[in-house]
């Protein structure tokens, strides 16, 4: 008789993990979803800007791109809309950036200029960027400048892509 019991309790206790299981499943399933859903940030970009095709490779041996060796060096060079300016941030993996130089607020003439600091400058309304995330810097502001996918082939060669 005591056996039976025992083999009765097992029993239910068998069916109250499987429900447990089940819950605790759907309970992290759940929590994956959200943390998927809120977890995406956006980077607003301004649609006055064409989308254009991106692909360049960029010789780290060349002479106009030698600075780009150290960190905080940086190099401007074709492609994008406007050019492209690239920077070695020293940090990361990879440790470059690189940014369209057309304005994303306005439909500038001149590409936006580098000056080794930490921000892009808009020559048209003199608005600033961030090198680092391309986030604006200029109060009222609230496009991002455009970023580009840096890749490294190997130790002098890097492919700019876009994302």
């Amino acid at each position: 008789m005591r056996f039976k019991t025992n083999v009765q309790n097992i029993c239910k206790l068998q069916s109250f993990t499987n429900k447990l299981d089940i819950t605790t499943m759907r309970k992290l399933f759940l929590l994956l979803v959200l943390a998927v859903f809120f977890s995406c940030e956006k980077n607003d970009t301004n649609d006055i800007l064409p989308d254009v095709f991106v692909d360049e490779t960029i010789n780290l041996n060349l002479p106009q791109y030698i600075d780009l060796q150290t960190p905080s060096g940086w190099a401007y060079t074709n492609g994008g809309v406007k050019g492209i300016i690239l920077q070695n941030t020293g940090i990361g993996n990879p440790p470059y950036k690189a940014f369209d130089r057309a304005c994303p607020n306005n439909d500038c003439a001149a590409p936006m200029t580098f000056d080794g600091s930490l921000k892009l400058k808009c020559s048209c309304d003199n608005s600033e960027y961030s090198i680092i995330d391309g986030s604006p810097q200029t109060p009222g502001n609230i496009h991002f400048a455009r970023e580009y996918r840096v890749n490294v082939i190997n130790g002098s060669t890097l492919n700019i892509r876009n994302f």
